[in-house]
């Protein structure tokens, strides 16, 4: 049994990925783990593979996965999961910016503290303030919104139990929430590590701006609502439903009410349509009515999507074939 696996998702990384591989591989053997270094090239169209094929090819402690196209850092990770063996599952960027010497203190805070997940927490950082102010920003909304108190969701460097990774699915982009999946999935006791930020020394950083929060916020979003609705959406879609239709109901009711009595007293009740609740009723009956069928459709959606997580692996080495969640 391995004591660590590393995973890595790689997208146009060439010039950094030796000298990451060289650092890894001095920590581990310095601490004397048995690990695997799993790269997971996520389409690149630099030479990338090239240099994960000739690392393989020396050291049979590195495997690598190529996609036919770019899946995205979450795709990357969640292919990685599947393939790690290690007893902690220790996920990092490959730009240089998080540091292997980290790896031992997040191994022993998982095997001895006892954390289902430890999270690196980046508390200076060396981005520019495009990215620092907007991460802070959302970083607020997601201790607030799910309960979680850590400082740094996003950050690349994570420990997992072997167990968490078999049992979460990453999808789309929710890579910034795995700590939201896990306590989703059970997994509650989770801790965070201050790590260091190195600087980049190569290229230039994938995922910059506030284009980036606002994509981030609507992940939150998805994943609490996937997270607390996802296998049973018709309890979200049903009571809404429920409520926009009575409102109708009601509504519709008190029109015709209305009418009856003018209509008793002799009195011109006028037409149904010069009343503005005979649209508010028409339009919640509408409303209620889409939303349980709404609801229908996504029970049927949820108890029938198998293939989420279909992605075209191109190729692997030293891998068996990967199954999927």
């Amino acid at each position: 049994m391995l004591d660590v696996s590393i995973v890595v998702p790689v997208f146009n990384e060439d010039e950094s990925i030796p000298h990451l591989e060289k650092w890894i591989r001095e920590v581990m053997e310095k601490h004397k783990f048995r690990y695997e270094l799993i790269l997971v090239d996520d389409g690149s169209d630099d030479g990338s593979w090239n240099v994960i094929e000739a690392l393989a090819e020396i050291d049979t402690r590195i495997k690598g996965i190529k996609f036919r196209r770019n899946y995205g850092k979450s795709a990357a990770l969640n292919t990685g999961f599947n393939a790690a063996e290690g007893d902690v599952v220790v996920t990092m960027d490959a730009d240089l910016q998080d540091s292997p010497e980290e790896v031992p203190e997040l191994h022993r805070m998982i095997m001895e503290d006892g954390f289902d997940l430890v999270s690196g927490w980046k508390k200076e950082r060396h981005d520019p303030l495009s990215k620092t102010i907007p991460s802070k920003f959302f970083n607020r909304i997601t201790r607030w919104v799910s309960g979680i108190h850590l400082n740094d969701f996003n950050c690349g460097l994570k420990a997992y139990k072997l167990a968490v990774v078999k049992s979460i699915e990453v999808y789309g982009e929710m890579h910034r929430y795995v700590p939201v999946i896990a306590k989703w999935s059970g997994f509650k006791n989770i801790g965070e590590k201050v790590v260091q930020h190195q600087e980049r020394k190569f290229g230039e950083g994938k995922f910059n701006g506030w284009y980036r929060g606002v994509k981030g916020l609507l992940d939150l979003a998805s994943i609490l609502f996937v997270g607390k609705f996802g296998k049973r959406p018709m309890h979200f879609f049903g009571p809404l439903g429920g409520i926009m239709f009575l409102i109708g109901f009601f509504s519709s009711t008190y029109i015709g009410f209305i009418k009856l009595y003018r209509l008793s007293q002799g009195t011109n009740p006028g037409l149904v349509i010069e009343n503005p609740f005979f649209f508010i009723a028409l339009t919640c009956m509408v409303l209620g009515t889409l939303l349980f069928l709404g609801g229908f459709l996504a029970e049927l959606i949820a108890r029938t999507s198998t293939d989420r997580n279909a992605y075209l692996i191109e190729k692997r080495i030293g891998l068996e074939t990967i199954q999927s969640n």
